[in-house]
C-alpha cells in the first residue's frame, strides 16, 4: 500500500511540475527555505516521471484529474476501477523505456569494447585498466575501500567518492555484479573504467531517480585497499579505548544503495 501511495505522489508531483512548466507566465522565484524545499520534492518527483514518458495530452488529462479531485468535482471515472492498472501502467511504460535505452547502450558499449587495452568478458563487461595496481587482487568476498566515479552513458555523474573526496569501503558480494566482476580484475593501487551493461547492473528497473531503467554505467575505480578482518577488529577494539569506532562513511551507505542488487 505504502509503495501505491508513493506511486500516486511521484505521478502528482510530476504531474504539477510538468503542467505548470507547459503553462503560460513567468517562473516564480525560490525566495524562501520553503520555496527551495518544494521546488527540490517536484525535481524529484518529476525525475520519477520521466521513465513513464507521458504525451502532453496525458499530462494535461493528469493535471485534469489533479485539479478536479481537489476542488471536490465529479469525477469522468470511477478512480477506483481505474487506480488498479496503475501499477501495469508503469510497468508497461518503464519496459519500453528501458528497450530503447538498451539499444543506445549497445552503441556505447561497443565503442568502449573497441578502446586500446580493453577486454569484454563473457558477462557483457568491458574492462579497461588506466593504471595497473602493484598489491593484491581482491576475492568476490573481500571487503575494499575504493574512489571511484559513476556516470550514465551521456556522461552525467549519479555518485562519485571522488567529487565528495572521502572514499567507500564495502563487500564485492554486496554490490552490482559488474563490480564483483571487474574489481577482482584490479589490484591494490590500480585504476581501471568499468563500462557495465544493464543486464549486470540494474537491468530493466534501473535505480531510480539517478539511474534510469536499461541503463549502461561507466565506472573509474581507484583500488586503494583490501579491508583486511583483522584491521577491522583492530579499529574495534581502538573505539572501545576512546577512540575512532568503524562506522560507514555517508558515501558508502550511498555506494550501498545505488549498487546493492535489487
Amino acid at each position: 500500500m505504502k509503495q501505491f501511495i508513493v506511486i500516486l505522489a511521484a505521478l502528482s508531483f510530476g504531474a504539477l511540475t510538468a503542467c505548470n512548466k507547459m503553462g503560460s507566465g513567468p517562473r516564480p522565484s525560490l525566495s524562501s527555505d520553503d520555496d527551495k524545499t518544494v521546488y527540490a520534492i517536484g525535481m524529484d518527483m518529476g525525475t520519477k516521471l520521466k521513465t513513464l514518458q507521458l504525451s502532453k495530452k496525458e499530462m494535461s488529462i493528469l493535471k485534469m484529474g489533479i485539479d478536479d479531485g481537489s476542488e471536490g468535482k465529479k469525477g469522468e471515472v470511477e478512480p477506483r476501477e481505474y487506480l488498479a492498472k496503475v501499477g501495469d501502467l508503469i510497468r508497461k511504460r518503464q519496459q519500453a523505456f528501458a528497450e530503447t535505452e538498451k539499444k543506445q547502450a549497445s552503441g556505447f558499449l561497443d565503442k568502449a569494447a573497441g578502446m586500446s587495452g580493453a577486454q569484454k568478458t563473457d558477462s557483457g563487461l568491458v574492462f579497461v585498466e588506466t593504471q595497473a595496481g602493484t598489491g593484491e587482487a581482491p576475492k568476490a568476498t573481500d571487503r575494499v575501500k575504493v574512489n571511484y566515479h559513476g556516470t550514465l552513458r551521456d556522461g552525467e555523474v549519479f555518485d562519485s567518492t571522488r567529487e565528495r573526496k572521502q572514499p567507500a569501503t564495502f563487500r564485492l558480494d554486496r554490490v552490482i555484479k559488474c563490480w564483483n566482476e571487474g574489481v577482482q580484475k584490479m589490484k591494490v593501487g590500480g585504476k581501471a573504467e568499468l563500462y557495465c551493461p544493464p543486464e549486470i547492473a540494474y537491468g530493466d528497473r534501473g535505480a531510480p531517480p539517478k539511474i534510469p531503467p536499461g541503463a549502461a554505467l561507466k565506472f573509474e575505480v581507484e583500488l586503494l585497499e583490501i579491508v583486511k578482518e583483522d584491521a577491522k577488529k583492530d579499529a574495534k577494539k581502538g573505539a572501545k579505548k576512546g577512540g575512532a569506532n568503524e562506522r560507514k562513511s555517508k558515501d558508502a551507505i550511498d555506494l550501498m544503495r545505488c549498487l546493492e542488487t535489487l
